[in-house]
């Protein structure tokens, strides 16, 4: 075929091509050519609904909406006008102002945009009055979040502009629209917002509005979002938070019947607030960059922590399903365990040189039982490789080492240890039981969040099974039926073990480490722990005052609420972390507190002094290294 004639086919098959396509999008295909927006004399005009409202499970108002007005731009429709007037009225800098209209340009010359956000009613009826002089610049009102109390600012998470990854991601937000952040207002963002509305106005070629666009045939109406309601009980919440004024830590209390949690505290904490209208900006950066108190660390969920002596309940109900010990087997303690070659764990239980059985030993929380139950765990197998995975999984059917699948945005996973860990430490696989004894005890590799250890002890609560724990109760009027959340989770261990442990747990109030945080009319089953504190400055480990932890479940034979807590620098579990948990169970299930004595040394104690000295201490190894 001659040149020349193959070229004539290119140019013509080309030429189809185009043509063809034009047809269909001109005749065939009306998307654009209905589209208003492709109408350069046609404004959009957005809509915001109300955002939905949030309630705790007892219908009590956690989050409300209140008015706000944002000065919206259209790029292409604004005119020359007075910068400076105009900067004096928004309290703007010019600089600012020309940073704003360029960013709002580049992302959309003819759709609407936020250029300042959340003005207040005050300034509203001023700025109202003066808006007509300044074209393609009108008022938008729309709905921020209002919090009637101070409480739960770690739950709930807080909303704001959205940034520029999610507009590249979701075509149905546009720039300066509000999302939510962290907590329940990420979680549940897509039910909580609703859908905005849109009108479309028609202008006359003097740039005028005359109308409605085709008779408003493209207009839609804004759908509001729907209310939720929270498993979250707001009484125990804000009393729980009370307690732990001047405290750092973390509670969570979980309903072991179905998973619902009824507290999750963070401290130190901050009101919600403080992140809704013009000084958001402000006192994010300084919640953010708080780096000594952590505010906007929620600490319920992702700080990971050594369990502690409430990690023994675990070895316990490990070694009687591995059928290594009974009830009854006895294991003496002379002041603590000796292992390996000079090895020694200490002791405080009190028992010496008589044999001590597995009620005794979670009462009196003796180390020298725990670690005789650990070692003849691992080593009932050949080898200490078997016997570490076979007590990692028993461990792990708890719910320990993992996320929980909790509907909430944050956590941590914690750490349950198996083989491949320890035979990356020791390349040369020797290691066995005794090399990993601290485990015994909660003080070794093992870490937990406060979520994980209250879902643990909702499991024993349980005999054996556990609810995934979540934070939705209901959206709308509609229950939450999600299988996720209502279908049972059952350990590895049989049911007849749990009776023994939890006799012991008994004991820890009635004649054991907890007897001084006892209720009168409540069978409560608890474990005190203590966990010691290290940390790293520029390279040393240093060791400050121990961790405070406690778990517990009440009443013993009819479980209403599972707990743990901890407090940070708190010394041994007994001095805080016992009395804050008894204090909300008594206020839980009673509805009052009668021991005043105890509530009151809760709710004025401090540990500020303690937090204060581990910072001096931080401080002086930093700049020794330097």
């Amino acid at each position: 075929m001659p040149r020349n004639s193959l070229l004539y086919i290119l140019i013509l098959s080309v030429g189809a091509i185009f043509i063809g396509r034009l047809f269909f999008l001109q005749v065939v295909d009306s998307k654009y050519r209905q589209n208003p927006l492709n109408n350069s004399a046609v404004t959009t005009k957005f809509a915001y609904p109300d955002r939905g409202f949030i309630y705790d499970r007892n219908d009590k108002l956690l989050v409300a909406n209140q008015s706000s007005y944002d000065i919206m731009i259209i790029p292409r429709d604004v005119e020359p006008l007075d910068t400076l007037e105009f900067c004096n009225l928004l309290k703007i800098t010019k600089e600012d102002f020309l940073k704003r209209y360029h960013r709002t340009k580049n992302y959309s010359p003819r759709l609407p945009s936020i250029f300042v956000g959340q003005v207040s009613k005050e300034d509203y009826a001023y700025l109202q009055e003066r808006m007509y002089k300044y074209k393609g610049f009108y008022i938008q009102k729309r709905f921020l979040r209002q919090y009637p109390e101070n409480t739960s600012a770690n739950v709930l998470g807080y909303i704001s502009e959205v940034n520029e990854g999610l507009l590249k991601k979701n075509s149905e937000y546009q720039l300066g629209e509000l999302v939510g952040y962290q907590g329940v207002e990420k979680q549940y963002e897509k039910v909580l917002r609703g859908k905005k509305g849109v009108s479309f106005i028609q202008k006359n070629r003097f740039n005028k509005e005359i109308g409605a666009y085709k008779d408003g045939m493209y207009d839609t109406l804004p759908i509001p979002g729907k209310d939720i309601t929270l498993t979250l009980d707001m009484q125990l919440q804000m009393y729980a938070e009370k307690l732990m004024v001047n405290k750092r830590g973390g509670i969570v209390a979980l309903e072991p019947s179905s998973g619902e949690i009824l507290s999750l505290v963070s401290t130190p904490g901050y009101n919600p607030n403080m992140l809704v209208g013009r000084k958001r900006s402000k006192n994010s950066y300084l919640l953010f960059n708080d780096t000594i108190k952590k505010p906007m660390l929620d600490r319920g969920l992702q700080a990971q922590y050594p369990p502690g002596s409430p990690f023994k309940i675990i070895n316990a109900l490990i070694a009687l399903q591995e059928e290594v010990v009974t009830p009854t087997t006895g294991f003496n303690c002379y002041h603590g365990y000796k292992y390996g070659r000079g090895g020694f764990m200490k002791c405080h239980c009190g028992i010496v040189g008589k044999p001590i059985s597995m009620n005794t030993g979670i009462y009196r929380s003796c180390n020298a039982y725990f670690s005789n139950v650990y070692r003849r765990t691992i080593e009932k197998y050949d080898t200490a490789v078997e016997g570490m995975d076979v007590w990692s999984n028993h461990v792990k059917s708890f719910g320990l080492g993992n996320f929980l699948g909790y509907d909430l945005p944050s956590g941590q996973k914690g750490l349950v240890p198996d083989s491949n860990l320890y035979n990356r430490y020791y390349p040369n696989h020797k290691w066995k039981a005794i090399t990993t004894i601290s485990n015994a005890i909660g003080q070794g590799e093992v870490l937990t969040t406060p979520i994980q250890l209250a879902n643990m002890t909702a499991a024993i609560a349980n005999r054996g099974y556990y609810y995934t724990p979540h934070i939705l109760k209901k959206i709308g009027d509609s229950i939450n039926s999600n299988p996720k959340y209502t279908k049972a989770k059952y350990t590895s261990i049989d049911a007849k073990h749990f009776e023994p442990v939890i006799d012991g747990m008994l004991n820890v109030f009635e004649i054991g480490t907890a007897r001084g945080s006892k209720i009168d009319g409540i069978q409560i089953c608890g474990k005190t722990g203590t966990a010691e504190n290290f940390t790293r400055v520029n390279g040393e480990r240093v060791q400050f005052t121990d961790h405070s932890i406690f778990i517990a479940f009440a009443p013993k034979d009819d479980p209403k609420i599972a707990i743990a807590v901890f407090v940070e620098n708190g010394y041994w579990g007994s001095r805080w972390a016992a009395p804050i948990a008894s204090l909300m169970i008594e206020s839980y299930i009673n509805g009052e507190i009668k021991r005043d004595w105890l509530e009151k040394r809760m709710l004025e104690g401090s540990l500020e002094e303690e937090y204060n000295k581990q910072l001096e201490i931080e401080n002086y190894v930093a700049q020794k290294e330097e």
